[in-house]
């Protein structure tokens, strides 16, 4: 493909010099650190935790570029959680007041709130209501109207189904935009992820994260795979310190042992089945979409009561009943086992008591 990173990226950020520490510019082996006014005695805690974390993660970059089998670490970015990714390449590529960027209604809402607090106008193509991309209508008003950014979410939240691999590839080769393809749910569909594509399309980025699959919310780790240029430019633009120790540290030594990542996944989709069809036999439910995420769509005839009651039986979802296509939906998350039949029991107890 034709395509330059450095059309897309804003001015002032080509001109912008990178906050550079002294241990960015050491290339040897230190043997006194005497340069970042730490305290160099240690912390009450913690020895280790006086000093400043590496601001370019290297050995934790390797790390995760090996296990996932990228090209080489430079073409891995670290963020607090993917949203600092998401804030971070809307920040450098669009130019606030002027650019714009794409969404897919329905779709994760960190998207339209990175493009509000950047001043940067949100061009939504509404998937169509089977939950599958518009791809005539994406590349027709992206050629039209030229938006620096198009996000796709696949596996889609709140709706769970991920999109086919040529009608993503079909936005790609058909618009001049940066295309971000969110995988954040990507470990529990069976549906291999398109960083093995970052060296083949210059226009894109893939984002993954330690929040889901993994278990990790709490860390807030997320990754960004894509071509050199961009990942220097995310680089150049990020807190320095952004990743601390405490992170960095629980996933280098997590990553060691990738079998118990994916027996989790192969439980929470055994759960996924087993609620999913469990739910379908409750007459209250109305109807439960497909999903290859670790939740899916329930619709009722009437969601505000039934996310009331469930609200105050102590059991927590996500009311989506009012975006685009999601109209008497509950978007419910796979638990363990003993919480899924919690919910069932629930949602019996409210059928009888409507009865």
């Amino acid at each position: 493909m034709n395509f330059l990173i450095t059309s897309l990226i804003r001015d002032n950020i080509k001109k912008m010099k990178k906050y550079a520490s002294a241990r960015d510019e050491f290339s040897g082996r230190a043997k006194i650190y005497l340069d970042a006014n730490e305290n160099t005695i240690g912390s009450p805690t913690n020895q280790t935790l006086n000093r400043y974390p590496d601001p370019l993660q290297k050995q934790l970059r390797k790390s995760i570029a090996n296990y996932k089998n990228i090209i080489s670490p430079e073409h891995v970015f670290l963020g607090n959680g993917s949203d600092e990714a998401i804030d971070l390449i809307v920040r450098a590529f669009c130019e606030p007041r002027i650019d714009s960027l794409m969404i897919m209604s329905p779709t994760y809402s960190m998207y339209t709130v990175c493009a509000n607090i950047n001043d940067v106008a949100v061009l939504d193509v509404p998937l169509k209501p089977n939950f599958s991309i518009d791809v005539d209508q994406v590349i027709n008003i992206a050629t039209e109207k030229q938006p620096k950014l198009i996000f796709i979410c696949s596996p889609n939240n709140p709706s769970g189904n991920i999109f086919p691999e040529e009608d993503i590839e079909a936005v790609i080769r058909n618009t001049n935009s940066l295309i971000i393809i969110d995988e954040a749910y990507i470990d529990f569909s069976d549906t291999p992820s398109w960083n093995r594509k970052i060296a083949t399309f210059p226009n894109l980025i893939v984002l993954q994260t330690f929040s889901k699959a993994w278990g990790m919310a709490g860390i807030r780790l997320g990754m960004a795979f894509s071509n050199t240029e961009v990942i220097a430019v995310l680089n150049k633009i990020k807190y320095p310190y952004n990743i601390n120790d405490v992170t960095a540290n629980i996933v280098l030594e997590t990553i060691k042992y990738p079998e118990r990542k994916e027996k989790m996944v192969k439980q929470i989709k055994v759960e996924r089945q087993r609620l999913m069809k469990e739910l379908k036999d409750i007459s209250v439910v109305k109807d439960v979409l497909p999903s290859v995420a670790n939740f899916f769509l329930a619709r009722f005839d009437d969601p505000d009561a039934v996310y009331a009651y469930l609200s105050r039986e102590g059991i927590i979802v996500r009311n989506r009943s009012r975006q685009l296509h999601c109209e008497g939906c509950l978007r419910i998350t796979v638990g363990t086992r003993e919480e899924n039949s919690i919910l069932c029991d629930a949602l019996m107890q409210y059928k009888n008591k409507e009865q």
